[in-house]
């Protein structure tokens, strides 16, 4: 009888230890879910690990790239786990050798590095997160998959009649929603599209504008523009342009066109600026990485230093000139750093009696402003020219919002989820650390959402 109760009381003790051993089985843990809209609050835990013990988690995705393809990224970090064996990505500092240092969410998305092997096979916005023992990546403890979206299935797009290449996304519902009016950069062509399910998805009826389309540079040589009704150069682009757009968005069911908002990036800022300051029906400026003036246009057909990049009414807008334009280009070819930056301030040097007159009256925008820049921009001095804009906003009593970052660069329109590590891999410079640029964005993209619903009112 003694016997048989030692037998049954130990395979009591090995059900309850297998039973305590899957309980205790490592785990990630992504709340809310698998699945989050890209920007939006996310925790990412690890449970069930040994106490105080050293653990390698890697991260892996595709990264669609400038030209359109597709690349893996990948990344890695060690860490120690808990006394409790478990680790918060938001709190755990990574080990000496890691992809980044310091207690970081989003380092291992953000630090990324282009990736050799085979492609991992995920879709786009799919992150792949796993869990090893050092030096055993080929046998993870624990994997997840984590997928970042940028749109919400439910989005509806369609191409917009009279506008070339101009795309409309919304959401579904009949109740009127505020409207944004989105501008792109110096890039030109249906690029500034692809940003109009992305603001659909967080609430407003989208119209994503496009308002100049240079010839392309493909791998083989030149390619023709990518919507050739536009215009090829950067020369005398009108202003009111965004009045026809106005009025497009006034006869679409679902937008409330009392609530209108411009937001604008690189020289689509320097166009939002001009344009609110002419336009009172703009409730709300968004103006990312801006330009406080106008700047001398460029392109096919136009010379050096005669024409500017924007028009009001078929008038030319007074302009600062660049100096040495051509010079800096000419690093592409002799394999030379490239940065923009140089001969804008370079002609705005040269010319002080020119930059007044070329200011964008940022006092006589009546809407809300948000500026965006930093300090080590590359491609033009955002930094400085946001702080000039706050400024001027504010001794005329204005309301703006300004986010300026030390050591970030140009590109800040992103939600910090993804890779910033190559934003200045070739010739051409950009500015800022990873690291800053990613923080930079994360924040950015959060305040400004909060920014364009507090002043453009309540969502359906």
């Amino acid at each position: 009888m003694k016997l048989r109760t030692r037998t049954l009381l130990a395979a009591a003790a090995l059900v309850s230890g297998l039973a305590g051993g899957v309980a205790q089985a490592q785990q990630i843990v992504l709340e809310p879910g698998d699945t989050v809209l890209a920007g939006e609050p996310l925790a990412i835990r690890i449970t069930g690990l040994p106490a105080d013990t050293e653990v390698q988690v890697a991260t892996r995705r595709l990264v669609r790239e400038f030209t359109g393809g597709q690349r893996p990224y990948a990344a890695r970090a060690g860490f120690r786990s808990t006394a409790a064996g478990t680790l918060d990505l938001a709190t755990a500092v990574p080990l000496p050798g890691s992809s980044y240092s310091g207690a970081d969410l989003r380092g291992l998305f953000w630090a990324m590095q282009p990736a050799s092997g085979s492609q991992p096979e995920l879709a786009e916005g799919q992150v792949r997160i796993e869990v090893s023992e050092v030096g055993q990546a080929d046998k993870p403890l624990a994997a997840r998959t984590l997928s970042l979206l940028n749109t919400l299935p439910a989005v509806v797009s369609r191409p917009v009649d009279g506008f070339p290449g101009a795309l409309f996304s919304s959401l579904p519902g009949e109740q009127p929603r505020p409207a944004l009016i989105v501008l792109g950069g110096s890039e030109g062509g249906r690029r500034i599209t692809r940003d109009a399910p992305v603001y659909a998805s967080r609430g407003f009826a989208v119209l994503a504008l496009p308002y100049y389309s240079p010839a392309q540079w493909g791998p083989t040589g030149p390619l023709p523009p990518e919507v050739p009704e536009l215009p090829r150069a950067f020369a005398d682009l009108p202003v009111e342009r965004l009045a026809a757009a106005r009025d497009w968005l006034a006869k679409q069911a679902g937008v409330d066109a009392s609530r209108i908002g411009v937001v604008g990036t690189s020289k689509g800022a320097e166009l939002a600026l001009l344009a609110a300051a002419r336009m009172p029906w703009i409730k709300s400026v968004l103006a990312i990485v801006p330009s406080d003036v106008v700047w001398e246009g460029w392109g096919e057909g136009v010379k050096p230093g005669e024409r500017p990049g924007f028009a009001w009414q078929g008038q030319p807008l007074p302009f600062v000139p660049y100096k040495d334009f051509e010079k800096e280009f000419a690093g592409f070819a002799a394999g030379a750093e490239v940065r923009i930056r140089r001969p804008q301030d370079a002609g705005r040097a040269a010319n002080p009696e020119r930059v007044a007159p070329a200011r964008i009256r940022v006092e006589d925008i009546a809407a809300p402003v948000m500026v965006v820049g930093g300090h080590d921009d590359q491609i033009w001095d955002s930094g400085s020219m946001a702080e000039a804009i706050a400024r001027t906003r504010a001794a005329a009593g204005r309301e703006t919002v300004a986010l300026v970052y030390r050591d970030a660069g140009h590109f800040l329109g992103g939600t910090g989820w993804g890779p910033t590590t190559q934003y200045n891999a070739g010739p051409s410079k950009s500015g800022g650390t990873p690291e800053a640029n990613a923080r930079a964005q994360a924040e950015a993209w959060t305040k400004g959402f909060e920014f364009l619903r507090r002043t453009l009112g309540p969502m359906p």
